[in-house]
């Protein structure tokens, strides 16, 4: 066999010694400063926040904005309405009962002169109850009217506000035809509640139809022209009046 030492002499030598050895704590700080140089030392301790001034330029003289409570504002703003500051309300349904009153009156007088700022109102409230009372009464006569009662008055207010606006400078709304027409339907119904305790188909009854026609269109005219200042046009707006006025004479008397 050959000699093991022969093998010997062909490798390097070097003075490296393998021996079980312990990491000692000086290669851990050592890898340490080489691999987690990137992270934070735990022993470093942490810096204090930096002053606010730091941040502002500097060239700035202001101040920082502090919000305060503006009590001139509050003074000054309107206060709150209360229930006893409210209108009442019919006044915010526009009913208001001096100027029913007033145009019943004038209606019922046709020689009173009628007042334009009060008859130039839209107040409806008037003509619908004077339209219910005269579909009540023909009902208690035996008619039973209501549909002829409304169409006629819905198509008898369209044709005289029609005609007004061509006869007036001014024009009229519809409304204020409506309301007009419909106070001046009260004679009306004081002819239908002859009409429930006596026929009216004979010589009094025609004549009194003829008077109440009469009475109607007169009233009405003259809160027309007095609204409209429609001067000496009375007897013009008087006839197309007296022609729907006919038409409820007729359904109370037939």
């Amino acid at each position: 066999m050959s000699n093991p030492e022969q093998y010997d002499m062909g490798f390097y030598q070097s003075n490296y010694i393998i021996d079980n050895q312990e990491p000692s704590c000086n290669d851990a700080n050592a890898y340490g400063n080489v691999y987690g140089s990137r992270e934070p030392q735990a022993t470093e301790q942490p810096s204090s926040p930096a002053p606010p001034e730091m941040f502002l330029p500097s060239d700035y003289g202001g101040q920082l904005f502090q919000p305060a409570s503006n009590l001139d504002y509050y003074s000054q703003s309107p206060s709150v309405d209360t229930f006893d500051e409210e209108p009442p309300l019919l006044e915010e349904l526009g009913i208001n009962f001096d100027h029913i009153w007033q145009k019943t009156l004038t209606v019922l007088n046709p020689m009173k002169p009628a007042d334009g700022s009060i008859m130039n109102e839209t107040d409806l409230t008037g003509p619908i109850l004077f339209c219910m009372a005269l579909g009540a009464t023909l009902l208690m006569a035996g008619k039973a009217q209501f549909g002829y009662v409304y169409g006629m008055s819905a198509i008898g207010c369209l044709g005289i506000h029609a005609l007004l606006n061509l006869m007036s400078n001014s024009g009229v709304s519809y409304g204020c035809v409506a309301s007009v027409l419909g106070y001046c339907l009260l004679p009306m119904v004081l002819l239908s509640s002859c009409a429930v305790f006596f026929s009216l188909q004979g010589t009094i009854g025609t004549m009194s139809a003829l008077l109440i026609i009469t009475w109607c269109s007169l009233s009405a005219s003259k809160i027309f022209i007095s609204a409209l200042a429609m001067e000496g046009q009375q007897l013009l707006v008087a006839y197309p009046c007296a022609l729907l006025y006919g038409l409820f004479a007729l359904l109370t008397v037939f």
